[in-house]
């Protein structure tokens, strides 16, 4: 639903004789700017109330108070004294356990049965109490679409212009791409971050794109949900996945313009699942992919969902994936999926597990918002098979050890990373005497030869790196058995990522 349709259900609702009204939302400034409409239409006077100020004759700070009404009751009560009109409660639910609030909201919907109006209850995720339910009608206001952000930033752009110089230097796909970084901004802090951005050099340029994403790190560091992470290497740090690689590639394009993507009947991709053995590229792929695609990189750490306290850890679930969809579009990393969700076959948790895991299925399929997950995992056995089937991602991917030539690809990008020239070590002997490592266990063996010939006060050599190879014991060969079946499993249930 738009958000001039969720008003427009308002109006109907007024005029039906709704009495009492939720509208479920975090933008309080733009519900109210809705109601105002709403109240003009109908020939309604508007009064809003807050904690603070009590009932106020209007919706802006320097309308008149009415004296007395800070008390939530004391507002309600001021209803009967008045008579028609619209109502609005902000943040009216914090007081939904105090009874006398609940006794004038019920004597209130009795009022508006027959009378003009409605009472008006603005917040987010309010539980109503058992005797307020069959009363009220709950309405959600949606998020600002792209077509919102896009007129703010115009008319931002030239309400300034009338004032000052503006430089607009964005070619038509920065405009693209800054809009789509302002998603999942309030209207107000994206009137905010544009205001900035505009006034600090008298000048809209393509580097500011990236910098919108500043203030969304902000928002989610508050939360603690979620970790925000920067953009780093792309896919030219990922040696091999060819087949991943290419995958991606391909969906690059929807991801860049989703919206003409979704007129050609292309939804923006749901995510992928990985596979594999540990230390061969799973993170790093996140990382890059969040890089290659321009999109913010958010990472949820299934450690941090779980509370002492009974319900805590679904809320803390839900609110992290509020945070996702408030984003988007965005990478969301889930790192070692089976952490998450290893107790769910049992009631050792008190079933929590479990009921976060429906949660997490259900979100899977019906997420609100341009959310790519990519998932991974180190064992197979531990994830509950609904998550493995086809449809909760777009494909599911197994990483193996890497092949020589992705070996010496790994060689020479760690290399280059440590301010050394691949030039001068023979990276092909490397990659041929490196079977059976990992791409961790690759990049620990240039570790430990730096720190030998650093020892020795020399550079670096082939020599150095073979013998730190010559001593590591790789984990293909400590866990063959392991690795043999992870291999069988994926088969024929993966595509290889290589």
């Amino acid at each position: 639903m738009a958000e001039k349709d969720t008003f427009d259900e308002l109006s109907l609702l007024i005029r039906a004789r709704y009495a009492l009204v939720v509208l479920d939302t975090r933008e309080y400034d733009r519900a109210i700017v809705g109601t105002e409409r709403i109240a003009a239409e109908l020939g309604l006077h508007l009064y809003t109330w807050t904690r603070s100020r009590g009932v106020t004759r209007g919706s802006h700070f320097t309308d008149p108070l009415v004296d007395n009404t800070a008390d939530p009751a004391k507002a309600l009560a001021f209803i009967r004294e008045q008579g028609a009109g619209i109502f609005v409660f902000r943040d009216l639910a914090a007081h939904f356990d105090d009874p006398a609030v609940i006794s004038c909201l019920l004597d209130g919907v009795d009022f508006f049965n027959v009378r003009r109006g409605v009472i008006l209850v603005v917040g987010h995720d309010i539980r109503l109490p058992d005797a307020l339910r069959p009363h009220a009608t709950v309405l959600q206001l949606p998020p600002p679409s792209f077509d919102d952000y896009r007129r703010l930033l115009e008319r931002l752009i030239r309400d300034y212009s009338a004032k000052m110089p503006v430089k607009v230097e964005l070619s038509s796909a920065d405009r693209t791409r800054f809009v789509n970084n302002l998603i999942g901004l309030s209207m107000l802090e994206a009137e905010k971050v544009i205001t900035k951005l505009i006034v600090e050099d008298g000048a809209l340029r393509e580097q500011d794109v990236q910098r919108v994403t500043v203030a969304k790190r902000q928002v989610v560091e508050q939360d603690g949900l979620l970790e925000y992470y920067p953009a780093e290497g792309g896919m030219d740090q990922v040696a091999g996945l060819n087949g991943l690689k290419t995958w991606l590639a391909k969906r690059r394009q929807v991801v860049a313009d989703p919206r003409k993507a979704a007129e050609v009947g292309l939804a923006f991709p749901k995510g992928v699942l990985l596979l594999g053995v540990p230390g061969c590229g799973k993170s790093l792929c996140a990382k890059a992919v969040a890089r290659e695609w321009g999109l913010p990189l958010l990472r949820l750490d299934p450690g941090n969902l779980y509370d002492k306290y009974i319900g805590d850890s679904e809320k803390n679930f839900k609110r992290a994936m509020q945070t996702a969809e408030r984003m988007a579009p965005i990478v969301l990393w889930i790192d070692e999926l089976e952490k998450a969700f290893a107790s769910v076959s049992g009631d050792a948790d008190g079933g929590v597990a479990n009921r976060i895991f429906g949660s997490f299925l259900s979100w899977l399929q019906e997420r609100k918002g341009d959310v790519f997950v990519v998932a991974t995992s180190n064992d197979v056995t531990k994830l509950p098979p609904e998550l493995v089937r086809k449809g909760r991602f777009d494909e599911i991917f197994f990483v193996d050890l890497p092949t020589a030539a992705a070996r010496a690809g790994i060689f020479t990008i760690h290399l280059r990373k440590r301010k050394q020239e691949p030039a001068t070590f023979d990276v092909a002997a490397l990659g041929a005497a490196s079977a059976g490592f990992s791409g961790a266990e690759i990049e620990e063996s240039i570790n430990s030869a730096m720190y030998s010939a650093f020892a020795e006060g020399r550079p670096p050599e082939t020599g150095d790196v073979l013998d730190a190879i010559g001593a590591t014991r790789p984990l293909s060969r400590l866990a063959a058995d392991k690795l043999t079946a992870l291999r069988d499993w994926a088969s024929n249930r993966t595509v290889p990522a290589d």
